[in-house]
C-alpha cells in the first residue's frame, strides 16, 4: 500500500514571486511522491494578521496535516501587527516563514550571501539584477538548483542575529524560508539512512 502523501495548504501574501517559488518546489519529484500542497493567495493583499486568521480557520479540516503562512516584514515601514500574528499563529499550531525585508531577499540567497540591512525596494531591486527578470513573475527553474545554498546562507544570518542579540523584527535581513522547505523539501530517506536535504548544484 502506497503512504498517504502529507498535506499542505500554504498561504501566500503575495500574488506571483511567492506562488511562483514554491509551485517549483511542488513539482520536483521527491516532493510531489510524498506531500500534496495547496497553495491559497490572499486576493485582498492582506497583512499577515489576516493571513495567520485564515489559516486558523483551515487547519480545523481533517484532512490538513500542516498550514504555512508566507509573508514579508516591510522596510522602512513594516507590516502592521505582526508580532501578534506570529503570536496567533503559534498559539494555534500555523508555521511562518517570514522574510525581511520581503521574499526577494530570499530569492537573492539563492545567489549570493547578504548581511547589510536592505530596504524592501532594494531587495527587489537587486533580486532582478540577479535573476535577471524584468516583472514579479519568476521562473522557479532558476532556483531550484541553488535552493540548499539559500537555506545554508539564511541559516548562517539566523545565528548571527543570535549572536549580535538582534531580535525580529529587527533582524534584517533574515528568512525563516528555509524552515518551509526543510518540512517539505526532503528526500525519502535512504535504507538505513537519515533523511538529508538536496544538496546544491554549482
Amino acid at each position: 500500500m502506497r503512504p498517504l502523501k502529507k498535506t499542505y495548504v500554504i498561504f501566500c501574501e503575495g500574488r506571483y514571486s511567492e506562488p511562483d517559488y514554491i509551485s517549483g518546489i511542488k513539482q520536483l519529484p521527491h516532493v510531489a511522491a510524498n506531500s500534496a500542497i495547496s497553495i491559497e493567495i490572499d486576493s485582498e493583499r492582506g497583512v499577515p494578521l489576516k493571513l495567520v486568521q485564515r489559516a486558523i480557520e483551515r487547519s480545523h479540516e481533517q484532512d490538513i496535516d500542516e498550514c504555512w503562512c508566507v509573508f514579508d516584514v516591510e522596510w522602512p515601514e513594516n507590516h502592521p501587527n505582526l508580532i501578534q500574528a506570529i503570536t496567533l499563529a503559534q498559539q494555534h499550531g500555523i508555521k511562518v516563514a517570514v522574510s525581511n525585508p520581503s521574499f526577494e531577499l530570499w530569492l537573492s540567497l539563492h545567489f549570493e550571501d547578504s548581511t547589510r540591512f536592505v530596504s524592501t525596494e532594494n531587495a527587489e531591486r537587486r533580486s532582478k539584477q540577479l535573476d535577471g527578470r524584468s516583472g514579479k513573475r519568476i521562473d522557479a527553474s532558476i532556483y531550484m538548483p541553488r535552493r540548499a545554498a539559500a537555506v545554508a546562507r539564511a541559516r548562517a544570518l539566523d545565528v548571527r542575529h543570535a549572536r549580535n542579540e538582534v531580535s525580529f523584527p529587527r533582524n534584517n535581513p533574515s528568512s525563516s524560508m528555509a524552515d518551509l522547505l526543510e518540512a517539505i523539501d526532503r528526500q525519502p530517506p535512504a535504507r538505513g539512512g537519515s533523511t538529508r536535504a538536496p544538496a546544491p548544484i554549482s
